[in-house]
């Protein structure tokens, strides 16, 4: 089958400025206390959930795969770059990381106490976000959480307009309103539980959605 060209836009970018990206990018302890508050209150719940391991999705460099690690979680990281996954595995040899794509996770089915997509999904285009969901949904436990972060806006559609380094980018973005997000996720069988909006603020010039979510408990 032949991949879609959204994905292979997006791999050979971050292939490319993988480096340059993981050094720009900031950890988890740098976010902005909201951001902070919220990977804490995901990491307490599928901590106490103890329903399975915890997928990082899209987790590039591994930054907050090692952070939810560190909060007593037994996360991994899956990611679409395989130089993300080498920078991944060389800053904690300790983690598990493997190179995948979020439309077709090589996850078995109910196997997660949580999936994390932490600024992952909005290069997916719009109409395959259902896919993605129902992986996410697909490959959770019952009772099994969400957590979705990322950009927002009005049906934005960006491309390519900025470079890390020398090296230019060439996949794009897709900033859909909160609310057809949280449609989305309820259309996939996903129930909210919270969500967080953060206006743009200090170096953020866009605004922030995060949404947790879980699956449905199963029968009795």
């Amino acid at each position: 089958m032949t991949e879609p060209s959204y994905l292979t836009a997006v791999r050979d970018s971050y292939d490319t400025v993988a480096d340059a990206y993981t050094a720009r990018v900031p950890p988890p302890a740098e976010l902005g206390p909201l951001s902070r508050a919220m990977l804490t209150a995901f990491a307490e719940l599928v901590r106490t959930g103890d329903r399975g391991p915890v997928a990082d999705i899209g987790c590039g460099p591994g930054k907050v795969t090692a952070h939810l690690a560190d909060l007593g979680v037994p996360a991994f990281g899956i990611d679409l770059s395989p130089k993300m996954i080498e920078l991944a595995r060389a800053a904690r040899p300790d983690l598990r990381f493997t190179v995948g794509s979020m439309t077709a996770l090589e996850i078995e089915d109910d196997h997660l106490g949580g999936v994390l997509a932490f600024y992952s999904t909005h290069h997916t285009p719009p109409e395959l976000l259902p896919t993605v969901f129902a992986e996410f949904h697909r490959t959770l436990a019952p009772g099994g959480h969400l957590m979705l972060c990322g950009y927002v806006g009005n049906d934005e559609h960006l491309r390519p307009t900025r470079a890390y380094g020398d090296h230019p980018v060439s996949y794009e973005s897709h900033l859909l309103p909160p609310d057809r997000l949280t449609g989305l996720l309820a259309d996939a069988g996903f129930a909210l539980t919270a969500q967080l909006i953060q206006a743009p603020a200090g170096g953020v010039k866009r605004t922030v959605a995060s949404f947790l979510a879980r699956t449905p408990e199963s029968p009795g």
